[in-house]
């Protein structure tokens, strides 16, 4: 068993947890780049899935299965997103920590 396989299970694991991530921002503040980044995310949550099940089942297409997962992490960051934060700490950027506000309430 190859290292490559740990390196694919964890760059899955940032991928969806991005996306998790995006999809509670989105839901404590509603804003319209973090929706597009959370339904973006199940797309690439799917191809780093994918790119996963490659590096692990088929041991000849690893590095194939890796390019998948670094595209998807590549094209989730490619999504243009508002800026939520101002002053907070690491901790909370990191866990999607936002004050609970809504856009599209009147």
């Amino acid at each position: 068993m190859s290292y490559l396989i740990y390196v694919a299970i964890f760059g899955t694991a940032i991928t969806l947890f991005l996306w998790l991530r995006d999809a509670r921002i989105f839901f404590r503040t509603g804003l319209a780049g973090y929706r597009k980044a959370a339904y973006g995310g199940v797309v690439y949550g799917a191809i780093a899935s994918l790119g996963a099940a490659f590096t692990i089942s088929m041991p000849d297409f690893e590095i194939l299965g890796l390019g998948l997962i670094l595209l998807a992490l590549y094209l989730q960051g490619k999504i243009v997103r508002e800026k939520v934060w101002k002053n907070e700490r690491t901790l909370e950027r990191f866990l999607g920590s936002v004050p609970v506000y809504r856009t599209n309430k009147k």
